[in-house]
Parts: structure tokens; C-alpha cells; sequence
């Protein structure tokens, strides 16, 4: 019996002492969190607080608010298919994230691939154009009838020369393993851009 009742003393023991634990160890993080905050000594612990010297939102100070830049979108489709741009253009700032949706209906009686090639106009803004989500990226499968709307995010860089004021994005749609479309001529809209600049 003696020895029993000493087993169950040790139990009582260690359980206390794993109760003590389980609650030390949640307490542990207010208690951190409050030790940084009167000492200074983790800044990040400062959660929503003025942070000295900072603000509690951080500004993208990637945007270029004192200029405005016209995106024009044009569509060119080589089939016999629906393909067009919920917007005719926007206005954005550099470095200012925009999206714009694109429609497309299969108007045909057969299934078909199909894939878009961007052009930019003028040409010069083709390497200052970012585009974080395309459907040029891929190639496409719609059944007979089917419509889809994809969106195109990009950002212009703000190191595009600010004489340009108006990009033109032009997407031209073929069928995937059709004979392969001429490069849309963009010669004449560079042109055009260039001077309203």
C-alpha cells in the first residue's frame, strides 16, 4: 500500500509539473513580446505602434504618381473566332499594377488551340512592359462555343522615357497548328505614339 500511495503522489507530481510547463510555454510569447516592447530591443514586436521614424503602412514608393500613361488594347484574331478586350484602354501611373480582362468565343463547330503573340507600340516600350499574368504565357483548347475572359496584370516600369504618354498593346490570336500568321505591322501605330508623346 505504502508504495502505491507514493506512486501517486509522483504522478500528481508530474503532472503538475507538465501542467506547469504547458502554461509556461504559452505564456512565453506575451511575456517576450512585452519584454521587447519596453526595451526596444525587437522592433518587429512593435505590431501596429508608430515605429519612430516609420509609418504603420508601408507606401510603394515604386509608383511614379506625377506621370499617367494611356494603355490602348487592340485584338487581331487570324480565324474565325471572337477576340477583344473588355476595355478599350486605361490610365496608370509607372510601377502601378493594372489588369485588364480579354474575351474570347469559339464560334466554330470544332474544337481548336489556339495561342495569342503580344506587340507594343511604340517598340520601345516593349522592354519596359511587365507582364505578371498573360494568357500569351499559354496555349488554349476551347470546344465548340466556349467562352473564356483572361486577364492580362502588368506594370510599366517607371524607367520607360517620359515622352511616352500612350502604349498600344496588341494581341493577335491564331489557331496552334493553323499556318503560322504574318507579325502584326506595327510600324505605322509606333509612329502615331511616338508623336502624341
Amino acid at each position: 500500500m505504502g508504495l502505491k500511495a507514493e506512486n501517486r503522489r509522483m504522478v500528481r507530481k508530474l503532472a503538475v509539473v507538465a501542467a506547469g510547463m504547458f502554461v509556461f510555454g504559452y505564456a512565453l510569447i506575451p511575456i517576450y513580446k512585452h519584454i521587447c516592447e519596453l526595451t526596444g530591443i525587437n522592433i518587429l514586436a512593435l505590431g501596429e505602434k508608430q515605429v519612430p521614424g516609420g509609418s504603420t503602412a508601408a507606401a510603394n514608393t515604386q509608383i511614379d504618381r506625377s506621370r499617367t500613361i494611356t494603355v490602348e488594347f487592340d485584338a487581331n484574331s487570324r480565324g474565325p473566332w471572337q477576340f477583344k478586350p473588355q476595355k478599350a484602354s486605361i490610365q496608370v501611373h509607372p510601377g502601378e499594377l493594372a489588369t485588364v480582362m480579354y474575351e474570347f468565343e469559339n464560334v466554330q463547330d470544332r474544337r481548336m488551340s489556339a495561342q495569342a503573340i503580344p506587340s507594343y507600340a511604340p517598340r520601345q516600350a516593349a522592354a519596359h512592359f511587365n507582364k505578371l499574368e498573360c494568357f500569351c504565357f499559354e496555349q488554349y483548347t476551347l470546344e465548340p462555343g466556349e467562352k473564356k475572359q483572361w486577364p492580362v496584370a502588368f506594370v510599366i516600369d517607371p524607367k520607360l522615357s517620359s515622352d511616352v504618354t500612350t502604349i498600344t498593346l496588341s494581341y493577335t490570336f491564331f489557331e496552334v497548328g493553323a499556318k503560322t500568321p504574318q507579325a502584326p505591322q506595327a510600324a505605322a501605330p509606333a509612329q502615331r505614339s511616338g508623336e502624341r508623346g
